[in-house]
């Protein structure tokens, strides 16, 4: 697997990794805060490197770096959160000019015998778990929430709901970067009807939810696409290990399909406030900090 973290990529169209029996990924990610003047008391929340199994998809290699504080001197702590996302805290005494972190990792998806082993376990409770039932402040629905979920309200299966909200939230949106925001509700979404993934994903997640389906927020990747994705996980009962028990079926209204190999999981959770890829705070009166990111994501083995 060392080998991959410099194997050059391969093309690979979106039908040649559905029909893979195996796929190799190399993911590297860079975020970069640069300070117009010397920041204090850094303190940064990472939520960016993948689990170590999700479904068939498999953590084989990761290492995340830090450059930038004053002598090198920061700190850092790994701890799994209430959903099983690796959330890493760096902090700093003093940074001169940035911060920098990097991730490089390899992932391998194996494609199981049986299908239903694709989709990643989940614990039967979260089939009633308040926290992928109840909404949010990202959301909660208004009465174009409520209208739009009543209107697909059908005595169907609760994947046969998911296909027809997916097809019916990707149908009220068109794609537009840079017109709604992290804060952007699902309510104030939809009345706008123009969004990005995020936007798509919280108003599937406040219309499943309302009909009492239990779902929750995917932050991750999409080969092809610059940048982070979402899309959303609906919880359904499955057979887990050939027993009853329960999964999370991946969806992507922002392309109206379910979520493929192409889609690669970094962290779930109620919505986008829970899995955001960084966030923190720093002290330096009047400083202003600049982020900007890059990513490379690509296929570097394929079997078919």
């Amino acid at each position: 697997m060392l080998d991959a973290m410099s194997a050059p990529l391969l093309t690979a169209q979106a039908a040649d990794l559905e029909a893979a029996s195996r796929v190799v990924y190399r993911l590297e990610q860079t975020f970069r805060y640069s300070y117009d003047a010397p920041v204090a008391d850094l303190r940064q929340r990472l939520v960016v490197l993948p689990p170590a199994v999700h479904g068939d998809v498999h953590r084989r290699l990761a290492t995340l770096s830090v450059t930038g504080p004053a002598d090198g001197a920061w700190r850092r702590t790994d701890r799994r959160d209430a959903f099983g996302n690796t959330v890493t805290r760096v902090s700093a005494d003093r940074v001169a000019e940035h911060v920098e972190f990097r991730l490089a990792a390899v992932l391998e998806r194996v494609v199981p015998a049986c299908a239903h082993e694709a989709h990643a376990a989940v614990p039967r409770t979260a089939l009633r778990d308040p926290r992928l039932l109840t909404p949010t402040a990202l959301t909660a629905p208004d009465e174009a929430v409520v209208e739009l979920a009543e209107s697909l309200r059908r005595p169907e299966n609760p994947l046969e709901t998911a296909e027809r909200v997916c097809s019916a939230v990707h149908a009220r949106f068109r794609y537009a970067p840079g017109t709604t925001t992290f804060r952007t509700t699902a309510a104030q979404a939809l009345a706008g009807g123009v969004g990005v993934c995020q936007d798509y994903a919280h108003v599937m997640i406040a219309v499943m939810r309302h009909l009492g389906v239990p779902t929750r927020y995917v932050s991750g990747h999409l080969i092809g696409q610059g940048g982070t994705h979402a899309w959303v996980d609906v919880v359904v009962p499955g057979l887990v290990e050939g027993r009853p028990g329960a999964v999370a079926v991946a969806f992507d209204p922002c392309n109206d399909k379910r979520a493929g190999a192409g889609h690669l999981t970094v962290a779930v959770g109620r919505d986008y406030a829970d899995v955001a890829p960084t966030s923190g705070s720093y002290r330096g009166e009047g400083v202003r900090g600049t982020l900007t990111s890059a990513r490379d994501l690509g296929v570097v083995s394929l079997q078919p």
